[in-house]
């Protein structure tokens, strides 16, 4: 326990901690929503002002939402047919996020009724990929798309938000061997990331797809003789970036970022890579996932702050 929750637990009578851990679920969930109903009976108009300023989880985003929704149709737009579309709903299972990747419940909004507030919609959508999964035969796959708000508990610092929408892609493949499946998954996510960067970026932003190999000798053969032939030319260079840290653990085989700019001025728009969730949620270590993202409202600052002025 942090010092914040001695300082808690210390306040109430003894075996209360125990007593709270040994209720049933729903028995909990009857205690806590009382609690807040409770709570929400001494709210005055005022304090829901003073939270609506104050709170950086309630605060609206900064960005113009026709902007915005214009760059998310034109995402759609773009995006390849094998991906099925999916809308999320705004919470999802309690645990979503840390019970298949290495991230702390704290950095989570947990919500009264078993759920939590989507803060990373790729893990939401790795659970739809394996229920789907689960109904296809082991030689199938599943490409499944979504564009969602997300909100995470993590302060970022100064004038960074707590929400923001992120368009989202998950695949899911059994492994057929010798990295094929990876090197599959991997074009059809590169590709559309290609083709969306050099749709909706001048080339003077210098836009770049960087890409990591994992300790996965085989994968990064397969990125060499199979992916970067498949690509092709392109006006988004796909970039070698064998020195990142950021992520390992997280990601396994390759990860990859999605960045604008070079230098201090660089901006990253997304990441990705592939994790062990669907094989996990499967229960089949031969399952295969790649999960890939951009920022839609990092992305439209950058066109934004390039629009000509009125006149």
């Amino acid at each position: 326990m942090d010092d914040a929750e001695r300082r808690v637990w210390g306040r109430l009578p003894d075996g209360t901690r125990t007593a709270l851990a040994g209720l049933a679920t729903a028995d909990l969930r009857t205690l806590l929503l009382a609690v807040a109903r409770d709570r929400a009976a001494t709210v005055r108009p005022a304090d829901l002002v003073r939270r609506w300023r104050a709170d950086r989880f309630t605060r609206p985003a900064t960005a113009d939402p026709r902007a915005l929704a214009a760059v998310e149709a034109r995402l759609w737009e773009l995006l390849p047919a094998e991906f099925a579309g999916v809308g999320l709903s705004p919470v999802a299972p309690l645990g979503t996020c840390s019970a298949v990747a290495p991230v702390s419940q704290d950095r989570i909004v947990t919500t009264l009724r078993a759920t939590e507030v989507v803060s990373d919609p790729t893990n939401a959508l790795a659970i739809e990929a394996a229920v789907r999964r689960r109904e296809q035969p082991g030689h199938g796959a599943v490409h499944l798309a979504a564009c969602h708000r997300v909100l995470r508990a993590k302060d970022f610092g100064p004038g960074l938000p707590a929400h923001f929408r992120l368009f989202t892609l998950v695949s899911s493949a059994r492994d057929t061997g010798s990295g094929r499946t990876e090197a599959r998954l991997l074009t059809l996510h590169l590709a559309y990331w290609h083709t969306v960067l050099a749709a909706l970026l001048p080339p003077s932003m210098a836009a770049r797809v960087r890409l990591t190999v994992l300790d996965n000798p085989v994968v990064g053969q397969r990125i060499a003789d199979t992916v970067r032939p498949a690509l092709g030319p392109s006006g988004v260079p796909l970039t070698d970036e064998p020195e990142r840290r950021r992520g390992r653990g997280y990601y396994v085989d390759a990860a990859l970022r999605l960045t604008a700019g070079g230098g201090a001025d660089e901006v990253e728009l997304g990441d990705g890579g592939f994790t062990d969730w669907t094989a996990r949620l499967t229960s089949d270590a031969k399952e295969r996932c790649l999960t890939s993202c951009l920022s839609t409202e990092r992305l439209v600052a950058l066109t934004e702050d390039r629009r000509p002025a009125a006149p």
